[in-house]
């Protein structure tokens, strides 16, 4: 028994889990041994052009084979009311899966708030999903290595070796980590991995019909999404923390958590 199958035993006995399924989309190890340096996956978000009207999170799910019904997703819009108080409102109803239909905030489960319009200095949407990071913080405590990152930025998650701890959903600084319902295996963003290494594009990004969400190769200065990044104003969330996202974004508003 090496090293990496004690751990995983070790680990599956100490939480009292089984070990999972297999993932729903098997990633060929030859695409991870194959990609190119010049290749580095970035995806760049459009605040300006979301409307909330939750189309990628439809296709996320039904591409992802994430609960259609289920309370968690890979990718979600945030809804953000500022006031002319300065108080500032965030929600994000069923992950923004069906848009927003009210004008009233989700406050909590069940509960909504109504503000008048005349309260209000500004409302915007931004969409999330993982940011990719070169630094991160999810592989550093994965404890039997289910959860890497490949050559070309993508940090992925093997069910096959995930045992459920949770030390990955809880060292994410962006809340993008999740349980899969049905799986009971750790779940995220990967930027349609399956897609992507087959010259496709992200579903979600397939889905936005106001080109909100664009998805390119960093090391390749004619990439639209390069351009943009080298040439326009655009920012990232929570830079503090030294993860370095590979998310970036035009039009971040300072409210932005």
């Amino acid at each position: 028994m090496n090293r990496r199958e004690f751990l995983k035993r070790s680990m599956v006995v100490v939480a009292g889990m089984a070990v999972p399924a297999a993932a729903l989309h098997l990633i060929d190890p030859k695409q991870l041994l194959a990609a190119k340096p010049e290749l580095r996956w970035a995806f760049l978000v459009d605040a300006y052009k979301c409307v909330g009207c939750g189309f990628c999170v439809k296709a996320c799910k039904l591409e992802n084979e994430v609960p259609y019904e289920a309370n968690v997703s890979r990718t979600w819009v945030e809804r953000y009311v500022v006031k002319k108080d300065g108080e500032v409102l965030i929600d994000s109803p069923k992950a923004a899966r069906d848009g927003f239909t009210t004008k009233k905030i989700e406050v909590g489960e069940g509960k909504f708030r109504e503000v008048k319009d005349e309260e209000i200095e500004k409302a915007f949407f931004v969409p999330k999903l993982c940011n990719q990071c070169e630094n991160p913080p999810c592989v550093q405590v994965c404890p039997v290595g289910a959860t890497y990152a490949t050559a070309d930025g993508v940090v992925l998650v093997d069910r096959k070796w995930c045992i459920g701890c949770g030390y990955c959903i809880m060292g994410c600084p962006y809340g993008v980590r999740f349980f899969h319902p049905v799986h009971k295996t750790a779940e995220k963003c990967n930027f349609c991995y399956h897609r992507i290494t087959k010259g496709m594009k992200s579903a979600c990004v397939d889905a936005c019909p106001f080109g909100a969400r664009q998805i390119g190769n960093l090391r390749d200065p004619d990439d639209p999404v390069t351009k943009v990044i080298m040439t326009e104003r655009v920012g990232i969330l929570k830079e503090e923390y030294g993860t370095k996202p590979q998310v970036y974004y035009i039009g971040l508003s300072k409210e932005v958590r």
